[in-house]
């Protein structure tokens, strides 16, 4: 067998979407999950893309994931809300949070939504790039169960809680930053693993504590290292306080706790959308993000700079074209749910 098999992401929405269906997801929550889920796949971060469907139709079996949410708000003023998700599936409820936050937004300058009981939301960058396509700058986190090392620990304490930011810039591509507070997430040290890689030398210790390149010891022990030491772990640390704690839900320790399934249920998320015509004309605006680009691509010969979401839009395009890949591990992963490629 080759080690991918490539598929038109049309065909793949539709593959997902007729799995979440066989389980009982009414159609407006998988084709939002199926949308958002392909999405990845489609720009290259495959960690997050349909790799992930196996445990959701698993978490949808067992009773962990509601597929069919009654999402209620639960405290509201003008520009925020407090919205109950109902551990529904988590593309699904974040993007309707992050609709919400966008709706205040273009009301009053800013909106804020936090979403409470939400299992896990794929990749961060799909909600703040719905922000900015509405016109706004789109801010959003979650907290995660603990999977990083924190303090000098010797076991996980802190998820590693990432954060999204997306910045409009008028009929062109937004600019995406979507990270992690640890050095490498999760599913890209799995993705290192299933494609043979060796990982940078700082992106976890093995079980003896020990600096490790190889991504099956790291993934193993469960010792990923912060970005930038402290500053990872302070930022993970507030991300935790903007989340869990705002929202008055579950903490990312007692998360883990209730559940081992990996989709984080009853985790909290803070959508923020700031609407860029409540500060400055978009067009005025969208120039300035391009005079940036354009000095910092000029500063010094020879400099190549990539904002942060470019090479997505790059592999956006070639996948299009070409299909998108999908490994030969996560199809096999797939057909033990009965998904065929």
């Amino acid at each position: 067998m080759p080690d991918e098999i490539r598929i038109k992401y049309e065909n793949l929405v539709a593959l997902i979407a007729q799995t979440l269906a066989s389980v009982g997801v009414p159609a407006p929550v998988r084709e939002i999950e199926a949308e958002l889920m392909a999405d990845a796949d489609l720009l290259g971060v495959p960690s997050h893309g349909i790799r992930m469907l196996p445990g959701l139709v698993r978490a949808i079996r067992a009773g962990t994931t509601n597929p069919n949410p009654q999402i209620k708000i639960l405290r509201e003023r003008a520009a925020a809300c407090l919205l109950d998700g109902d551990n529904g599936p988590g593309r699904f409820v974040s993007a309707q949070a992050m609709q919400r936050a966008v709706e205040r937004a273009q009301q009053f300058g800013v909106g804020a939504c936090m979403a409470t009981r939400v299992t896990h939301w794929g990749r961060a960058h799909a909600y703040a790039y719905r922000a900015a396509q509405a016109g706004c700058v789109g801010i959003c986190a979650t907290n995660a169960v603990p999977n990083m090392l924190a303090y000098g620990s010797t076991r996980p304490l802190l998820g590693n809680n990432p954060l999204a930011i997306g910045v409009p810039r008028g009929a062109r591509d937004p600019i995406v930053l979507d990270m992690a507070m640890s050095q490498a997430a999760v599913g890209k040290i799995g993705t290192y693993l299933r494609e043979g890689k060796s990982a940078p030398a700082n992106w976890g210790l093995d079980a003896d504590g020990n600096p490790t390149s190889d991504p099956a010891a790291i993934l193993a022990s469960r010792r990923l290292l912060p970005f930038g030491d402290h500053k990872g772990a302070g930022l993970a640390l507030m991300m935790e306080l903007l989340t869990g704690a705002l929202a008055g839900g579950m903490l990312s320790h007692e998360i883990a706790q209730s559940d081992q399934t990996g989709l984080d249920p009853n985790s909290s998320k803070l959508f923020i959308a700031l609407d860029v015509d409540a500060f400055v004309d978009q067009e005025r605006f969208a120039q300035r993000v391009d005079d940036l680009l354009a000095w910092l691509r000029d500063a010094e010969p020879g400099l190549t700079i990539t904002y942060p979401g470019e090479r997505g839009w790059q592999t956006r395009d070639q996948n299009l074209r070409d299909g998108i890949p999908i490994h030969r591990e996560i199809v096999e992963q797939l057909r033990a749910i009965d998904v065929l490629l």
